[in-house]
């Protein structure tokens, strides 16, 4: 192979590779780097790609940048008119740079574009980028639009979305919200909930992250449908009364997925939604429990034991459902007596409080997308909140 070929025989995923670890490299040598580590990281590595004559050559500036501290270089920035050899090129998609990646999946930009590279194929479940992309199909705004799937030159599935900017998870990490901010952005968080319940879809990830914004005042969109359950599409691998139980994110889990309960419905949505809603209206934004990352160990035990102590133990009187559950929570944990919502909540307002009440609680029972959407607090005037 010719020097000059070398580039065409570089794959997407080993320049994503290179910039993940010089990104790592940035960030032990510069732990206030981390916010602008990954474009850092795409700078180091895209000069090395565009300057050196041979792979051997570009291989060997990385693992050097990757293996020793450096000061920070300029990000590039994405003109118009930049080069096509800034950046990867996946399908007919050129100047694609990483932002993101998961447990299957590495997302990268290109212009008003999102695309979502599926790199792990292998015992993934209950993640399945082609469900995924078929209940994708089924959904309308404020759910995220898939706008087209394809296999790249790798043969990688690739979906395809419009670039959003921000995260619920940004705007929470700038500090406190205000009502009314946060009351127009679960309105459309409730209303995307409506839809894929009303087709017996779970979503099983609510959390910040999967929330899509174009601005901090919204349109919201839920998107990360990886793990999402279809009541046909998935019933050959998950069947409606044994579904997987290692759903959900950290504090927004809900209780009946940690005891063992694999008949879970649409409420573990709502548990979730309840729990970031209560996060948004603290001041500053704060999880309502709390939990370890999800590599630590006791991280289950930990997040538990926070929802006992802020909620109260449960008993069979108080959440007799969970009597037939795989692991009951029953007569394992010490009786903590919890706290009342006034208590846990002191600084929100009263509406929002008994909305999160509503849906924050043991028993499965709890306020549907269409009746949060419906809640007073939901429905009032920005001036009544602001």
């Amino acid at each position: 192979m010719a020097d000059s070929d070398w580039r065409t025989q570089l794959s997407a995923s080993d320049r994503y590779e290179n910039i993940q670890r010089i990104k790592s490299v940035l960030e032990t040598a510069s732990p206030d780097a981390k916010d602008t580590s990954q474009s850092d990281a795409f700078s180091v590595e895209n000069q090395a790609y565009k300057d050196s004559s041979s792979r051997a050559q570009y291989d060997e500036i990385c693992q050097l940048v990757g293996s020793a501290n450096l000061s920070r270089p300029e990000a590039p920035a994405l003109a118009e008119d930049q080069p096509e050899d800034v950046g990867v090129t996946i399908g007919s998609y050129k100047i694609c740079v990483p932002f993101a990646s998961g447990l299957t999946s590495e997302v990268y930009r290109c212009k008003d574009r999102a695309l979502k590279v599926i790199v792990e194929t292998h015992n993934i479940e209950p993640h399945n980028p082609q469900r995924e992309a078929k209940i994708l199909a089924t959904l309308k705004r404020p759910c995220i639009p898939l706008l087209e799937t394809f296999r790249d030159q790798e043969q990688r599935f690739v979906l395809v979305f419009p670039y959003k900017p921000m995260t619920l998870a940004n705007v929470i990490d700038k500090g406190a919200i205000p009502l009314p901010q946060v009351r127009r952005l679960f309105k459309d968080i409730f209303t995307a909930l409506v839809d894929i319940h009303g087709q017996g879809i779970i979503h099983r990830d609510i959390k910040p992250e999967a929330i899509l914004l174009d601005s901090p005042d919204g349109p919201a969109y839920l998107s990360d449908f990886g793990t999402a359950w279809h009541p046909t599409m998935s019933i050959v691998s998950e069947p409606a009364k044994s579904k997987i139980l290692d759903i959900g994110t950290g504090p927004y889990r809900a209780p009946e997925a940690l005891f063992g309960d694999k008949a879970y419905g649409p409420s573990v949505d709502m548990w979730a939604a309840g729990a970031m809603l209560a996060e948004c209206c603290r001041s500053p934004p704060k999880p309502l429990f709390e939990s370890r990352p999800a590599h630590e160990d006791g991280n289950q035990l930990g997040l538990i034991l926070s929802i006992f102590k802020t909620l109260g133990t449960p008993t069979r009187e108080t959440w007799p459902e969970a009597a037939n559950f795989k692991t009951p929570p029953f007569e394992m944990y010490r009786m903590f007596n919890g706290q009342p919502w006034t208590e846990i909540l002191p600084e929100v307002d009263p509406h929002v409080r008994d909305l999160i009440s509503s849906l924050v609680h043991f028993d499965s029972k709890r306020a549907t997308a269409e009746q949060a959407l419906q809640h007073k607090f939901m429905v009032g005037t920005e001036e009544s909140q602001a």
